[in-house]
């Protein structure tokens, strides 16, 4: 069993639903992106999706695009990303999403990815832009080496093709809330509960359900009918906020925190 299927089974028992943040690396520096995975993991991440930074980030809202932009300019790499996570990994063990689109994985190789995926400690890779029918070689791969293959679905998914990305996919299913970019939405969209509950119906996987989530309330909705609520963009513009700030770990910290209230109801 992966990491992140004792994890969601670990939720499971407990009657909690997970918590998993996403930032870019190399936002603000490499040595930050670290200390930020473990604040992360310290604040209550269950799982913690780790973002490669690219050039053209087309599903991406302006506060994601501005945080790949940082870290491009601070000449990250996807082989500095893979780095990151071998020297932060002896000091967590929550499990880690390598969140990319499909280019930089491309130059680098399926197998090279595969395998260094393995190495380092990452746990899934999910791909924004590769479509389930060119998929099947790269998830194929990425099992032989133990690595979940994480997929991407949107209320417009039909269901033909619900099916056949639930057939490749292991770890988690990430359900889209609404069609769009990434970015915080006062309010959530009724699709996203419609859409969890297509997937249930053709996948026992865990469904964690992401875009537009910023706030503690929404967070708790999503709690209601998905296994985990995944939230970017808030915490990518707290990174950005404070990002001269010597206390910014901190506030990150308390942000997440915040969003995770004690007392509240984790109950999914």
């Amino acid at each position: 069993m992966s990491r992140i299927a004792e994890k969601f089974s670990e939720l499971k028992r407990a009657r909690r639903g997970g918590f998993i943040p996403f930032i870019t690396a190399g936002d603000p520096d490499l040595a930050t992106t670290e200390l930020l995975l473990v604040e992360l993991a310290r604040a209550g991440a269950d799982v913690i999706e780790l973002g490669v930074p690219f050039s053209d980030p087309v599903a991406d809202g302006e506060v994601i695009q501005r945080a790949s932009e940082r870290a491009l300019r601070n000449g990250v790499t996807l082989c500095d990303v893979l780095d990151c996570v071998a020297r932060i990994r002896p000091r967590m063990a929550t499990p880690i999403v390598l969140f990319s689109y499909f280019n930089p994985l491309l130059q680098f190789g399926e197998d090279n990815l595969a395998r260094e995926a393995q190495r380092v400690g990452i746990d899934g890779v999910l791909v924004t832009d590769l479509i389930p029918e060119e998929a099947e070689s790269w998830t194929k791969k990425l099992r032989e080496y133990d690595v979940d293959p994480i997929f991407l679905v949107a209320p417009t998914t039909s269901d033909a093709r619900l099916a056949r990305i639930v057939s490749q996919a292991s770890g988690f299913i990430y359900a889209i809330s609404r069609a769009g970019v990434t970015g915080p939405r006062a309010d959530l969209s009724n699709e996203a509960e419609a859409l969890t509950q297509r997937i249930r119906k053709v996948s026992a996987l865990p469904v964690a359900v992401g875009f537009g989530i910023s706030t503690n309330e929404q967070v708790k909705s999503v709690w209601r009918f998905a296994d985990a609520a995944v939230i970017g963009s808030a915490i990518v513009a707290e990174i950005e906020k404070n990002k001269s700030d010597p206390n910014m770990l901190g506030h990150v910290g308390n942000f997440v925190r915040d969003l995770l209230r004690p007392g509240e109801d984790r109950h999914s």
